[in-house]
């Protein structure tokens, strides 16, 4: 099968996409980067247009065949990387004129079906969840963690009530030397919650997320790759991020909220500035933009997303701490990967 009929057949959708066209009005042109290419969808719409050229990021190497449908559809105007967010400064020119920078953060659709990849309850494979370039898997957590460092990653992470009886049941279960699956995790969750399950989100759904969130950093990428791009900006730019649980969307509205306000230190690391606009962007909208009705009919995965912008003003500035002082309780959590 060649990667135009996969291409085809992929069930994907790009959430809030007439949004963003609207947003970075990619019919005037320009340059374009799309930091979470996937099945190409962001990056085929903007294509469509004549005179705009999109340099697209995927820290997943199995959507390879994606792009190079692009690549051999749009030479010279399409070009892929395999790279995680924190990366993304390494492969832009310096003198490349960039009109908008895309993030549509979380995992897709395609990496929940394929279930060899262990992002879903219902998958019958091994304990993995990796996205792609990653050091470590769930299984590597759950299997050598000890229980108060998985109890602390599933309330952080996942807002998991519950995360002292699982993580000690999880551990209970390895002491017999038995190596912890897909199906050893699903049913600790459901026995622990059997009597706890009023809301019709699954119960496993915040203990996966948070497992999913560690094994692949996502707070310190996330937070590496807003800094990436807003350097990579110049003025009248425009950074949008498209977050999908409470964690991201903290992090992405604390980030434009801090570096939007005028005439106020956003950091005690910024030296005392009377009077001076210190903002990076400008955030014409400050509540995040929701999907349609029609859209959460067709896409129902879409109910949860966000999307927030800003547009990058002229100010120079080499950034501080902040994000990383304001999230290091976060940050801390994934250091404890280091150990794996």
């Amino acid at each position: 099968m060649n990667a135009t009929m996969l291409l085809k057949k992929v069930d994907h959708f790009s959430v809030m996409l007439d949004q963003i066209l609207s947003i970075i009005t990619p019919q005037h042109g320009g340059t374009y980067i799309d930091c979470t290419f996937g099945a190409g969808g962001f990056s085929k719409a903007i294509l469509k247009y004549p005179n705009t050229k999109v340099i697209a990021f995927d820290r997943d190497q199995s959507v390879k065949h994606f792009s190079k449908v692009l690549e051999e559809q749009y030479r010279n105007r399409f070009k892929f990387h395999t790279g995680k967010f924190s990366t993304i400064g390494s492969f832009i020119k310096k003198n490349i004129n960039i009109k908008a920078i895309i993030f549509d953060l979380g995992f897709s659709s395609m990496q929940v079906k394929n279930l060899d990849r262990g992002f879903s309850f219902e998958s019958k494979g091994p304990l993995d969840m990796r996205m792609g370039i990653n050091k470590f898997s769930a299984y590597d957590v759950l299997n050598k963690l000890n229980q108060n460092q998985i109890s602390t990653i599933l309330k952080y992470f996942g807002d998991e009530r519950d995360h002292k009886k699982i993580a000690f049941q999880l551990v209970k279960l390895r002491k017999n030397n038995k190596k912890l699956n897909t199906n050893d995790l699903v049913r600790i969750i459901k026995n622990v919650k059997k009597n706890n399950n009023f809301g019709k989100k699954n119960v496993t759904t915040k203990s996966l997320q948070a497992l999913r969130i560690f094994v692949n950093n996502e707070v310190s990428e996330l937070t590496k790759g807003l800094v990436e791009a807003t350097k990579l900006l110049d003025s009248g730019a425009i950074l949008i991020v498209i977050s999908f649980h409470s964690l991201e969307d903290k992090i992405v509205k604390y980030f434009f909220k801090t570096y939007s306000e005028k005439n106020k230190n956003p950091s005690r690391y910024f030296p005392k500035l009377d009077k001076e606009d210190i903002r990076l962007f400008n955030c014409p909208i400050k509540k995040p933009i929701s999907p349609s009705e029609k859209e959460i009919l067709l896409n129902r995965p879409s109910r949860s997303a966000k999307l927030r912008y800003g547009i990058r003003n002229n100010k120079k500035y080499s950034f501080s701490k902040e994000l990383t002082e304001k999230f290091n309780n976060y940050l801390e959590i994934e250091r404890m990967g280091l150990h794996l």
